[in-house]
């Protein structure tokens, strides 16, 4: 039995005017009926934006996200196992990078089946890109503790390591404010900030400036997808 391929296909970040895809991932989902999406809403949104065509009626779809369970992650790579393509798409950007979809691509390897990824926007590396930081070393790190005092001991350690590796960070939108604030009062005032906020959208906002300088004037970040990095001396 030949094993079908698992192909990641990257998402948009929110703007579906933007059509970052090339032929060959064009004619992959065109020739693939059957999909794991992190959820299914934005899933079908990016076929239907760059296949319109296509029967959406016709797809087989399995959702992958906090919510499945052991026994639906256990069974979502049958199709491959039978010889069958499967397309991963995340909610936005690309699939497995700070996204669940990583679980499944591990997955797929366990079980020898070949993953072919494709390249499109991802919102960590576009803000990196863009920040004028060092992008030689550089650690993404996820969500920063909710408990204050925790919260504030993680900021500290992470602009000491920032001297010599960019630090990236991230939080729930409706939290982006108290985020905000708390780093300008926790960091040195010369150690640059990176906000990159609505990568891709006609509200794109990114700026690098030293926290003394963000003090001067504050954006509002509330319920904007936005990135964070920091770089000291």
């Amino acid at each position: 039995m030949v094993y079908g391929k698992l192909y990641l296909i990257p998402n948009n970040l929110g703007n579906l005017s933007t059509n970052f895809s090339i032929e060959s991932q064009i004619s992959v989902i065109e020739n693939i009926d059957h999909f794991i999406f992190e959820n299914e809403k934005p899933g079908r949104a990016l076929i239907k934006n760059i296949l319109p065509s296509k029967e959406q009626s016709k797809l087989e779809v399995y959702t992958l996200n906090k919510h499945s369970l052991k026994e639906e992650k256990n069974n979502l790579l049958k199709p491959c196992l039978n010889g069958i393509n499967m397309g991963l798409i995340s909610d936005a950007g690309c699939p497995a990078i700070a996204d669940p979809g990583s679980e499944i691509v591990k997955k797929a390897h366990s079980l020898g089946i070949r993953v072919v990824p494709f390249v499109g926007p991802s919102s960590i590396f576009m803000a990196l890109m863009s920040s004028g930081m060092n992008g030689q070393s550089f650690k993404f790190n996820g969500y920063l503790p909710i408990n204050k005092n925790e919260r504030k001991s993680i900021i500290k350690k992470l602009e000491k390591n920032s001297i010599t590796t960019t630090q990236i960070f991230m939080e729930t939108p409706y939290r982006n404010n108290k985020l905000f604030s708390e780093l300008l009062k926790i960091l040195n005032s010369s150690t640059k900030l990176c906000v990159a906020c609505d990568i891709t959208h006609k509200s794109e906002y990114i700026k690098t400036k030293s926290i003394n300088d963000w003090k001067k004037r504050i954006p509002d970040l509330n319920k904007r997808p936005t990135i964070f990095l920091i770089e000291s001396d």
